[in-house]
């Protein structure tokens, strides 16, 4: 898994720092069936109005993907990128930074594991010699991680399989795998094979905690902070619209953009916290919480053999002012 993960770090750090800033254009990364409220602006044009630039949005499978495209200039900024492929990013020396706490969903990152095997958290221990499908270096890697750490199952018993959540669910339907993890709608459907070990709240209680960030390079955020306050700013204001009542059209048009039904995109929704620019800037966020929490993630890589070494300190790899400047704006 080490050598996978390092060296998709590795060949992203190598692509290169060069950015498409300053030709009246961003690039933006994003996840389908991800469903969020920033995509209401997306659809509108919103985002192209306020930074008075084309926009472009490319959707990504994984977090670890968006890093790569970060590093090789093809994208200035990433929203919802998972806070476990940011580290192991940067832990490889590439130069990225948060800008925003994209969205909290607990809920809504896990794994579940077959059916047939009736196997819950009460017996996880029979997981040893089991085949899994993991997205490596994400947010369901940690989770994947802390879980197994939890129930005692060694790392050595288990067959790992690098997989992107769609392909986990395929394979964990077709019985191809015992267990998969993922997000999102791949999830969703995951749950129609089988069963999750640990809620939401019984993996917060275990301080697995799951959120996403707005992310980009240090290079193009310092040199185009403007244009970062003025997209964190619709985006919060987005956030703000649907926080006042989930009005239907919003619904519509994000469900549209994630390529989900409404009924589907209702449901992960209701799933989801949205913290306010005022939420994010205090101590539990970006004040802190955020850099303390990177610090345990890529030293739970590290104690697996995922990654070769942390960082001293994450703080770095935080910039706030683009985000209080929108919050003045």
């Amino acid at each position: 898994m080490k050598k996978m993960l390092m060296g998709a770090a590795a060949a992203a750090l190598m692509a290169g720092q060069a950015f498409a800033g300053g030709h009246g254009e961003i690039t933006v990364g994003y996840f389908l069936e991800w469903p969020m409220p920033f995509q209401y602006a997306k659809v509108n044009g919103t985002y192209d109005e306020a930074l008075g630039m084309k926009v472009n949005w490319v959707a990504f499978d994984t977090g670890t993907a968006m890093s790569a495209a970060m590093a090789s200039g093809d994208v200035q900024l990433s929203v919802s990128q998972g806070v476990p492929p940011f580290v192991v990013a940067t832990s490889a020396g590439q130069d990225l930074q948060i800008v925003d706490v994209a969205v909290s969903y607990s809920e809504n990152d896990n794994c579940v594991v077959n059916a047939a095997l009736e196997i819950d958290k009460s017996s996880a221990d029979e997981l040893a010699g089991k085949k899994v499908a993991v997205p490596l270096g994400t947010a369901a890697h940690y989770g994947f991680l802390k879980q197994m750490s939890h129930f005692g199952v060694e790392l050595s018993s288990l067959t790992v399989v690098d997989m992107a959540p769609a392909e986990g669910q395929a394979a964990l339907a077709q019985g191809a795998v015992d267990m998969a993890c993922g997000w999102g709608g791949a999830l969703r459907r995951m749950k129609e094979s089988g069963n999750v070990l640990l809620t939401g709240a019984e993996k917060e209680e275990l301080g697995i905690l799951v959120f996403d960030v707005t992310t980009g390079p240090s290079n193009y955020i310092a040199e185009n902070a403007d244009v970062v306050a003025k997209f964190l700013e619709v985006t919060a204001d987005a956030n703000a619209q649907w926080a006042d009542g989930n009005p239907d059209d919003m619904l519509q048009a994000i469900a549209k953009d994630a390529g989900m039904s409404p009924e589907d995109t209702a449901s992960t929704l209701a799933t989801f916290v949205f913290p306010t620019v005022e939420d994010q800037l205090a101590a539990k966020w970006l004040g802190g919480g955020a850099q303390e929490f990177m610090k345990g993630v890529a030293d739970v890589f590290v104690e697996a053999g995922s990654i070769d070494a942390s960082k001293a300190s994450y703080e770095d790899n935080v910039n706030v002012g683009p985000l209080g400047t929108a919050n003045a704006m």
